[in-house]
This record gives C-alpha cells, sequence and structure tokens, in this order.
C-alpha cells in the first residue's frame, strides 16, 4: 500500500509539471513531453493532453493543432525508442541474452510474429496505457518494418490524442477536478480495447471454423 501511495504522490507531481510545461511553452511544450513520452520516458500524457483541451476551450489553441502536435510528437518519439530496439539488437543479445533468455532463434520467432501481427500490435498498444510507451521498443528488436511500424504508430496514436483532447475541452475548468480520476479513463480503455481485440479475436476464430467445416469442392 505504501509503495502505491509513493507511487501516485510521483503521478500527481509529474502531472503538475507536466501541465506547467504546457502552460509555460505551449504547443511547443505538448510536443516535447509527448516526444519524451513516447521516447520511454514516463511522462504521462493524461494531464497534458486534458490541460491542452482545457486551453482548446478557452479558445488558446485549436482542437486540431493541439492534436497534429501530440500525434506527431508521439510517432516522433516512437521513431527514437524503435530506433534504440533496432540497432540495439546485437548488443541486447551479446550482454544480457543469457539472463532474459534471449536467443537468436527466439528473436527470429519475433521477428516472424511481427511480421503477421505486429501492425495490430502497434495499434492496440498505443491506446493502452503504460503498455503504449513501450511498444516501440519490441517492435524495433524485432526488425517490424518501418514503414508499416510508423503507419500503425500514427493511426494508434490519433484516437489516444484526440480522445484526452475532447475529454479536456469538454470539462473545460472543470479539468482539475479531473485529474483525480484519470487512473478510471485509463481502465475505461482497457477494458473497451482488450474487449475489442477479443471480439475480433473471435470473429476470427469463427470465421476460419467455418473455412475449415465448408465441403470442398
Amino acid at each position: 500500500l505504501s509503495t502505491l501511495l509513493v507511487l501516485a504522490a510521483i503521478t500527481d507531481k509529474l502531472a503538475d509539471w507536466a501541465t506547467g510545461v504546457v502552460g509555460d511553452l505551449g504547443l511547443a511544450g505538448i510536443f516535447v513531453l509527448m516526444t519524451l513520452e513516447s521516447m520511454c520516458i514516463p511522462i504521462p500524457s493524461e494531464p497534458t493532453m486534458l490541460f491542452a483541451g482545457f486551453n482548446v476551450d478557452k479558445g488558446t489553441y485549436s482542437f486540431i493543432a493541439v492534436v497534429s502536435v501530440g500525434v506527431a510528437a508521439n510517432v516522433l518519439g516512437s521513431w527514437i525508442a524503435y530506433g534504440f530496439g533496432r540497432f540495439g539488437r546485437l548488443e541486447l543479445i551479446e550482454r544480457h541474452g543469457k539472463w532474459l533468455h534471449i536467443t537468436p532463434a527466439r528473436l527470429e520467432q519475433a521477428d516472424r510474429w511481427f511480421e503477421n501481427y505486429g501492425g495490430w500490435a502497434v495499434f492496440f498498444s498505443r491506446m493502452l496505457p503504460i503498455v503504449r510507451t513501450f511498444i516501440s521498443l519490441p517492435a524495433g528488436v524485432a526488425r517490424m518494418p518501418f514503414g508499416r511500424f510508423t503507419l500503425f504508430t500514427f493511426l494508434g496514436c490519433i484516437p489516444w490524442m484526440a480522445g484526452l483532447t475532447y475529454i479536456g475541452y469538454t470539462v473545460g475548468s472543470n479539468w482539475e477536478q479531473w485529474k483525480g480520476y484519470l487512473h478510471y479513463i485509463d481502465y475505461v480503455v482497457i477494458v473497451l480495447v482488450v474487449a475489442g481485440a477479443v471480439y475480433l479475436f473471435m470473429r476470427w476464430r469463427r470465421s476460419r471454423g467455418g473455412s475449415a467445416d465448408a465441403p470442398a469442392a
């Protein structure tokens, strides 16, 4: 319990700092913070984009400008994290492969998995708290094609950035009160994404079963 309280206190401090940066630097602050977040640095996107949405409500920025800056920054930060994973792959095996149980064979399996399913994994992960920050590293390690990685990262960032900005815009000056409920936003998003993934998986299984049962011509 004490650990959770400490983490909550740290999160609150980070949230206050992030909103201060946005207040001082505006769109440039949003860009810097969201780039750092996608570089696997624990900057909370929720208070940042909620506060940005509040500034949209005040008329300081346009909705499109805030979302565009947030998405562009997320993509840039993801490129950097992806690069660390891709170009640090050999060092990962040589220095840490033994105790992480990472072998060239397992990396080849990861390569094939990301080749087949990596696009959707990146897309859905970009809408999951915590996971969204780190998905770029394994994608880079698995050498997911850069263009495909960029496309699904871009598409996955849009709903997250737009959703948080819209909530901040909707609650307006009451956004401060919402800071205490940020974790509930995370829970709702996780439930929706997991439910969507389960639904798509069940549809895929049914389609596979239907094709298997179909009589041969």
